[in-house]
């Protein structure tokens, strides 16, 4: 958003106006500084390219009243434990309670449902990520996905070099490719996606050919 005034300050005034928040929480890049001009001609506004800033702390303070209030009206008998900074990018929310189980659902497709959602709302709503914990889902699964990905590095990139892991959904797409980015820091690691199934490849940072993967 571009805002125009006679002076510098003034233009940040306008604009925290506008976003009806403070000076302090905006972040801009000056495009013109103001100029008087000779004689009073000639004279240039200050325009500013403004960008909301949001700080995490501030945003974790509202985001657990609405997930509070969200989850009161839900079906399930689970609170909100715990709304936390987990990352400057990204907010930790912990659900627990009696119906846990039950909102995570079988083979976590409740819990893969309410990650997107709540993801979405956040990012659009926050600028912010989202790590979702349900009772100890999260944690089980990345334990058992650092077993498989120990025995996929030791089976096809300590052997071969380059390698594609077996299909993955859900949150496991990007458990798995955060867990293989800190591995094998030296590796090119992405998510391809082939027949509607998502799965994360590993080659050579500069050399890799997609041609490179296993069937």
């Amino acid at each position: 958003m571009r805002v125009e005034a006679k002076t510098l300050e003034e233009a940040y005034a306008k604009a925290a106006e506008i976003l009806k928040c403070s000076v302090s929480d905006i972040e801009a890049e000056v495009i013109q500084y103001p100029s008087k001009g000779l004689f009073g001609l000639f004279a240039k506004p200050a325009i500013i390219e403004v960008e909301e800033y949001i700080n995490i702390d501030k945003a974790i303070e509202k985001i657990k009243t609405e997930l509070t209030q969200l989850f009161k009206k839900s079906c399930f008998n689970v609170e909100i434990k715990e709304v936390s900074k987990y990352d400057k990018e990204t907010v930790y929310i912990f659900v627990d309670g009696e119906d846990a189980a039950l909102l995570i659902g079988k083979e976590g497709f409740r819990y893969n449902a309410l990650n997107y959602m709540l993801y979405n709302y956040v990012h659009q709503k926050y600028g912010f990520k989202v790590r979702l914990e349900i009772a100890e889902f999260l944690k089980n699964q990345k334990e058992k996905l650092e077993e498989y990905i120990d025995f996929f590095i030791e089976d096809k990139i300590n052997k071969k070099g380059y390698g594609r892991t077996k299909p993955l959904n859900g949150i496991l797409v990007f458990l798995a490719l955060e867990i293989l980015r800190e591995k094998l820091p030296d590796k090119y690691v992405g998510i391809k996606e082939r027949n509607g199934e998502k799965y994360i490849i590993v080659g050579d940072r500069y050399e890799y050919n997609s041609g490179n993967s296993d069937s």
